[in-house]
This record gives C-alpha cells, sequence and structure tokens, in this order.
C-alpha cells in the first residue's frame, strides 16, 4: 500500500459581513425611472370628444360575442377592439361552450337573432356604459359593455352576456 500524503494547508481570510447591495429592477432603471416610462408608453386616455359614435362599436361587438359563443366566429376577429382581460375571459366561455356543444353533440351553427333596443350612457369622460338587448326565437338576452377611450379609439374593457 503506498502512502497518504497530507492535503496541503489552506490559508483562509477572515469573513467580513458587508451589507447587501440594494435591489434594482431588471431592467436597470431605478423604480422611479420604470414607473415614468410605464405611465409614458401605457394606454393614454381619450376624451369622448376626440372618438367616433361609440353606438355602432357596441352594436357590433354584441353581435360577433354572440356568435363568438355560439362557435360561428372566430375571436381573434374582435381582439383589437378589446382589453387582455376581457380577451380571456371571453376565450374560457369560448371553450366552454364548445365542450357544451360536442358533450351534446351538436354541430356549430350561425345563430339566429335580432339586436333590439341600446342604451348608452356616459359616467365619466372617456367611459361608455351600454346595454344590447338580444332577441332569438328561444329567448332574449342582455349585453353589457363598457367601452374605454384608450389611445385615441374605443376598447371594451367588460363584456358580460346576462
Amino acid at each position: 500500500m503506498s502512502p497518504v500524503a497530507a492535503a496541503p494547508a489552506v490559508e483562509t481570510a477572515p469573513v467580513t459581513e458587508t451589507a447587501p447591495a440594494p435591489k434594482r429592477p431588471r431592467s436597470g432603471r431605478t423604480i422611479h425611472a420604470r414607473i415614468a416610462h410605464e405611465e409614458f408608453f401605457d394606454y393614454q386616455p381619450t376624451s369622448t370628444a376626440d372618438l367616433p359614435d361609440p353606438r355602432p362599436l357596441v352594436e357590433n361587438l354584441t353581435r360577433c360575442v354572440v356568435e363568438i359563443l355560439a362557435g360561428a366566429r372566430e375571436l381573434e376577429q374582435i381582439a383589437r377592439w378589446v382589453t387582455d382581460d376581457v380577451y380571456s375571459t371571453l376565450l374560457k366561455r369560448q371553450v366552454i361552450s364548445a365542450r357544451a356543444r360536442a358533450a351534446r353533440g351538436k354541430p356549430v351553427i350561425r345563430p339566429a337573432f335580432a339586436l333590439g333596443s341600446t342604451i348608452i350612457c356616459e359616467p365619466r369622460d372617456g367611459i361608455i356604459e351600454a346595454v344590447v338587448v338580444v332577441n332569438s326565437r328561444a329567448r332574449s338576452r342582455a349585453v353589457a359593455v363598457r367601452l374605454e377611450g384608450l389611445d385615441r379609439r374605443w376598447r371594451a374593457s367588460a363584456i358580460h352576456v346576462l
């Protein structure tokens, strides 16, 4: 057997505690610079006077949403007129509707309906809230839509089919 050589002694420096470095945002900017950047590049509110008449958009969005939930229209067709939250909510409802149709074995058909009365109110400058009555042979429903003037155009920040 060969003799085992001893490991050489290693000198270690004394450990000194240092204060942790201040955390910075990942982008390399201070928090105040990041907030200023987001305020500048985020959606900019627009006054109602600078926007077109909301009635055609409300009625067209209502028609599109009913057709999307029936499976006769793609959700991507209205993506530019809705916020991200509305898009994700409609996507979930579209999936649920598709599963229900598949479970019952019903094919996708374009729904037959007529738009009834439309009521529009303006609770604040740049905000429109509307209700559209949708009449079909079997029943009537109401679709509530909230439009916000963002970046010089209307965008739906809430759509509820009641």
